[in-house]
């Protein structure tokens, strides 16, 4: 290549990092409603398998935390190697552990079989979920916040589904129409190696050097305790929100049933509404990072959703579908943000970073989860709620948080 082509070619990968591809970002959306509808039937058919199995809540809390054991643990380090060496293909291939997982807790009778079929879903998610948020993040252009929401809102509109389809499916066909999943998981491995294709072609086109050079200039202006003070404050914020999410995520509909007793379908289309709420919440808090700044909607979004958790364990039943609507639809809003931060921290460590804190989010849900279990059988499901509820609280922190944005101007 000579003198002169070298410039031109340069500012042909400076207009392609600028430039936001919808259609890859809406097919890695697509694959994360999927996954994460797939794994939302773990939590929703709770109430069957507690009744069929006579399970006791620190049963279910530690199917729980197997899941997100194994969903945690090896992201990081899978982040880490793809930051090093870039697998386009892994997604399509983690996601067959998904596949197989499903398969066996359709036909699980065990409690050891339940936390097996639980352990490969998980292996999966830990392939899917860093390489899958760098894939939005290397399609997003100038719109880091946003493309962050598209990708995040399939996985919170998949979670959604999942009580909506053990209402429908799981509850009058029983166990066995888990099975009935294994389609979908066909269906997201043929998206995924479309995704692939995409992604090694991108790789051919912008060199990691250049990526590396345009997140580095804002981190650069921070000093090294500056940049460890802010991801030590988003991991608290980290577990403020998730340990939170996950009280409501797996004991919301015995809840219900506890306090109001409605039936195990209404309870489930009750968490489908927290759910759904929640992927609003999550493009709403996208977009408006990328317009206001995203230590603003980091700190509205946790410290905000505060007074509505404090008010639900003693709300009736009508203001306690409201009010975990109106949580779901603020606190969600967070995660896109506090991602995009954290990439913003750490230049050129998508995938790591992105591990790290997908990790924290499976880990920190299920420590709370098995926690939370632990005291619903020693107290009640009333009092988890109570404690749970102060929680958010601790989104105060988010104020000592630099201003990214500032600091770029």
């Amino acid at each position: 290549m000579n003198e002169k082509q070298e410039p031109e070619q340069n500012q042909k990968k400076e207009k392609l990092n600028d430039i936001t591809v919808y259609s890859v970002l809406f097919m890695i959306s697509a694959a994360h409603l999927l996954n994460d509808m797939m794994q939302s039937v773990i939590p929703a058919v709770y109430p069957v398998i507690k009744e069929k199995f006579g399970f006791t809540f620190t049963q279910i809390g530690i199917i729980t935390l197997t899941f997100q054991f194994a969903s945690s643990m090896l992201q990081p380090f899978i982040g880490f190697y793809t930051d090093r060496r870039p697998k386009p293909f892994s997604l399509a291939a983690g996601m067959c552990f998904t596949l197989a997982g499903l398969l066996v807790l359709a036909s699980a009778s065990h409690f050891y079989t339940f936390l097996a079929a639980v352990t490969l879903i998980g292996v999966g998610s830990s392939v899917f979920h860093p390489e899958s948020s760098k894939v939005a993040l290397m399609f997003a252009g100038s719109k880091k916040g946003l493309a962050q929401s598209i990708f995040q809102v399939g996985g919170n509109a998949g979670s959604a589904m999942g009580p909506l389809l053990a209402a429908l499916v799981v509850i009058p066909f029983g166990q066995a129409s888990i099975g009935w999943f294994a389609f979908a998981a066909m269906i997201t491995i043929l998206i995924l190696i479309k995704v692939g294709i995409r992604y090694k072609n991108r790789l051919t086109l912008v060199s990691a050097a250049k990526g590396k050079a345009s997140s580095a200039g804002t981190a650069a202006r921070l000093t090294s305790k500056q940049i460890k003070l802010a991801l030590l404050i988003l991991v608290g914020l980290m577990f403020s929100k998730n340990i939170y999410t996950a009280c409501m995520t797996n004991y919301f509909t015995f809840f219900l049933i506890d306090k109001f007793g409605v039936s195990v379908t209404s309870s489930q289309l009750c968490l489908f509404a927290f759910l759904a709420a929640s992927a609003a919440g999550t493009v709403i808090g996208g977009s408006l990072g990328d317009r206001f700044g995203r230590k603003y909607v980091i700190w509205i979004s946790i410290l905000g959703s505060a007074p509505f958790a404090l008010m639900l364990p003693y709300a009736g039943f009508i203001w306690t579908v409201a009010l975990s609507v109106a949580i779901g639809l603020i606190i969600s809003s967070a995660f896109s943000a506090i991602l995009v931060y954290a990439v913003e921290m750490t230049p050129g460590r998508v995938g790591a970073t992105a591990g790290i804190f997908f990790g924290l989010s499976f880990g920190l849900g299920g420590i709370g989860s098995a926690l939370f279990g632990w005291l619903a059988d020693i107290t009640s499901v009333k009092f988890i709620f109570q404690i749970s509820a102060l929680l958010p609280l601790l989104g105060i922190i988010a104020a000592f948080l630099p201003d990214m944005e500032k600091i770029k101007r």
